[in-house]
């Protein structure tokens, strides 16, 4: 058995992030949408709330993230508390997949303490729409309504604010 001291543990563990980080960012790469057209195709569906969104109607002069996620998903549930913060801040509009009724989701939303703005895609129309092949995965739209970023799997806060003051200028 080796002998471990702090520093060799904190090199594996640099290692091990590294590694990590080149792998689920490749895992993107492989996984995004293939996007024809980058500027926000035009939808309208009805949230959770009742209210409805067009993306006609999105105010141009600030960026919108498009969020795509699952109750089922394990990796969506490890995300929604970022999210849920970016949708204070910033505009955010979430799209449930295949997550049963508007009923399940509101009883997940209450559950979780999660207030994020939902569209419940019960036929996977939306996500078929924008080529979405794996969960969670998250478009963000800049002021003027062209795609500047596209990510599958897990996004971090930090990584998803930077991103979304980048499609701000």
């Amino acid at each position: 058995m080796k002998n471990w001291n702090f520093k060799k543990l904190l090199r594996e563990t640099a290692i091990f992030a590294v590694l990590l980080f080149i792998f689920s960012n490749a895992l993107s790469y492989l996984k995004s949408p293939d996007l024809s057209d980058t500027k926000l195709p035009e939808f309208q569906a009805t949230m959770l709330d009742g209210k409805t969104f067009n993306s006609l109607h999105v105010k141009h002069n600030k960026p919108l993230l498009i969020h795509f996620w699952a109750t089922w998903c394990p990796t969506c549930k490890m995300e929604n508390s970022t999210i849920d913060t970016l949708s204070k801040k910033f505009d955010v509009i979430t799209i449930a997949v295949n997550s049963k009724s508007d009923e399940d989701i509101r009883a997940f939303l209450k559950e979780k303490n999660l207030s994020f703005q939902v569209i419940n895609d019960t036929n996977s129309s939306l996500a078929e729409r924008f080529h979405v092949s794996g969960f969670p995965t998250t478009f963000i739209y800049n002021k003027n309504g062209n795609l500047e970023f596209s990510e599958v799997g897990y996004s971090s806060y930090i990584t998803l604010y930077l991103k979304l003051l980048y499609a701000s200028r």
